[in-house]
């Protein structure tokens, strides 16, 4: 059996996951964290703007990701990363060496666009 196999979930596990659309409105490196990353906000329309962490920093840098659109989920409990708390997660596809190539729209959409 392969490990996809072993780890189904359920139509209605899956429904329950938010990914939505947001735009990156401020990005920073994070100076407290062990491993590099920056510090985003990001707007999710009438899902409000929400704090997030994430270790992107082999493919981007912060003035490339200002206006960035983003698929992240929005639905996780809160998790304190370091000095702040983060309210999503920003989805990426993990390369060979570990990068993280974030996961965008193919065309702008507005923002809080759930993921179908």
């Amino acid at each position: 059996m392969s490990k996809t196999e072993n780890n189904l979930i359920s139509w209605n596990d899956f429904t329950k996951i938010e990914m939505r659309v947001g735009t990156i409105i401020s990005a920073e490196v994070f100076e407290e964290v062990k491993n590099p990353a920056y510090k985003m906000q990001v707007d999710f329309g009438a899902h409000g703007i929400k704090k997030t962490s994430a270790q992107i920093t082999q493919l981007y840098n912060v003035k490339e990701l200002i206006g960035k659109q983003v698929v992240a989920v929005i639905n996780f409990p809160k998790k304190q990363i370091a000095t702040m708390m983060s309210e999503c997660l920003i989805l990426g596809g993990l390369g060979d060496n570990k990068e993280v190539t974030l996961l965008t729209p193919e065309r702008p959409i507005k923002n809080g666009s759930k993921i179908a």
